[in-house]
């Protein structure tokens, strides 16, 4: 058991962290008072009626307590955790002391996103059912103000003795990606029969780490250029690969088993068949965090612009990266962060951290240039762009790109179900007016070039990347 460093006292000096009770207040005054009494007035029925006080006083404070009590949160070994998967904690209170902790009163802050359904300690078993009308089911309680508590929310009540500890185990569901806490937690103990009671003992929050589902997501293997060496994508250049590119005359250099022989035998001269490389594509996932739209229900439930991102990113990172192609992400934002492109299980386990990081950034200010421009951009990588085109820098951003002779394939994140606003006035009448004005925007990008698909899962991209292909392997005109 480990826990933090407390400050310790010796017998001699009150013990640091601790203080006296409006009960010791009582009993040493109601004693005191009583022997002055029977002393002044002569009677000894009042000293024997103040024995058992100031007895049961000095008994009680025999052995004083020296140590603040240690409180730390612990998470529990279920590996990874994604949405909708089931969460434990622990938050543990520790008695380094000499003396027992009588009553030791705790209390935790959760996250809203890690809905606790149950909370009770482990020694005993049991579950707090919080208040009289909370339901396990949702975990909370209904408020008189129409808000809803976690369990977890209130006070729990325990007792530790001499060098043991408490877990008051948490368990529920993670209903959104990101890091939680859990925490801060803190406890007071009171000991010498309720006269002394500790300073509150605060411990610092422990993130969760929630990953965030990914949807299934299939695409079709049209990819506009395959770059790389090895890979499933069919390119242009012939090489070693699976596809069939025609029959030449033998060169020096060919292998024997590529050898036809019938058109060897029918022309009296070598042929061996030709061959189209199978090579790897680089995907460039960029997400536009510029604006939030829609409000987030957790797994399950409606979808933000951030959810919709989040979670569209890490099924198409896993998608192209189970292929072997690399996968790199990019925030169009004032933090531009950046993951460089990579292949395998690590970079896909590097995607889901990355994602839970990203965080809406609002700014009046244009992205660095340097940083979104396309010649950072590598010419033969698919850029896929989620955006919710809610920022006109957003659609003038994708405009540069496919001006740049990039690939780009633009994935509206905007929720189809976000309401219009219920105000009197003209503020429907704006609302439509924007509507209106967005479908210009998507149709003045799909002029320059930059096709504009709702997300929807699996199959979302296939007849772009067809497009994307096709154009990719078309002719160019006038030199370009």
């Amino acid at each position: 058991m480990t826990g933090p460093t407390v400050p310790t006292a010796t017998e001699a000096e009150p013990a640091a962290g601790w203080a006296p009770t409006p009960a010791l207040g009582r009993a040493v005054l109601l004693a005191g008072l009583l022997l002055v009494a029977g002393v002044l007035l002569g009677r000894v029925d009042l000293i024997v009626l103040a024995a058992p006080f100031a007895l049961g006083t000095a008994y009680a404070l025999r052995r004083r307590p020296t140590a603040l009590p240690q409180v730390w949160i612990t998470q529990g070994d279920g590996g990874p955790l994604v949405e909708g998967g089931d969460v434990a904690a622990a938050v543990s209170v520790g008695n380094p002391d000499t003396v027992d902790y009588d009553l030791v009163v705790m209390r935790t802050r959760v996250s809203p996103w890690l809905r606790i359904v149950r909370a009770g300690f482990a020694s005993d078993g049991a579950v707090d059912a919080g208040e009289p009308n909370a339901t396990p089911e949702t975990g909370a309680t209904a408020q008189g103000n129409g808000r809803r508590r976690s369990v977890a929310d209130r006070p729990f009540v325990t007792s530790v003795p001499i060098g043991a500890a408490v877990d008051l185990e948490l368990a529920g569901k993670a209903v959104r990606w990101g890091r939680h806490p859990v925490g801060p937690a803190g406890a007071r103990v009171a000991t010498a029969g309720g006269l002394l009671v500790s300073r509150a003992v605060i411990t610092e929050p422990v993130r969760v780490r929630v990953y965030p589902r990914t949807e299934p997501f299939e695409a079709v293997e049209a990819m506009p250029r395959a770059a790389g060496l090895v890979g499933a994508h069919h390119s242009r250049r012939p090489g070693e690969g699976g596809e069939l590119a025609g029959v030449r005359v033998f060169a020096p250099g060919d292998r024997l088993r590529r050898i036809d022989w019938r058109v060897s035998l029918r022309a009296r001269q070598l042929h061996v068949a030709a061959t189209l490389s199978d090579r790897d594509a680089e995907v460039v996932v960029l997400l536009d965090v510029l604006a939030e739209a829609g409000r987030s229900g957790g797994v399950g439930g409606a979808a933000s612009v951030l959810d919709t991102t989040v979670r569209a990113t890490a099924a198409i990172a896993e998608h192209y990266l189970h292929r072997g192609d690399r996968v790199s992400l990019l925030e169009y934002g004032p933090a531009a962060r950046r993951l460089r492109p990579a292949a395998g299980r690590r970079q896909y386990l590097t995607v889901l951290e990355w994602l839970l990081d990203v965080r809406v950034h609002a700014s009046a200010h244009e992205p660095y240039d340097q940083v979104f421009g396309p010649q950072l951009l590598s010419s033969d990588a698919l850029v896929v762009v989620l955006t919710p085109l809610l920022d006109e820098r957003s659609a003038q951003m994708l405009a540069r790109l496919a001006r740049g002779g990039r690939f780009v394939v633009a994935v509206d994140t905007l929720p189809t179900d976000l309401a219009s606003p219920k105000d009197r006035g003209w503020a429907e009448v704006a609302y439509r007016l924007w509507r209106l004005d967005r479908e210009i925007m998507i149709g003045q990008l799909r002029e320059h070039g930059v096709p504009v698909v709702r997300w929807a899962g699996a199959g979302s991209l296939d007849q772009v990347l067809r497009d994307v292909a096709r154009l990719a392997t078309a002719p160019r005109v006038g030199g370009r």
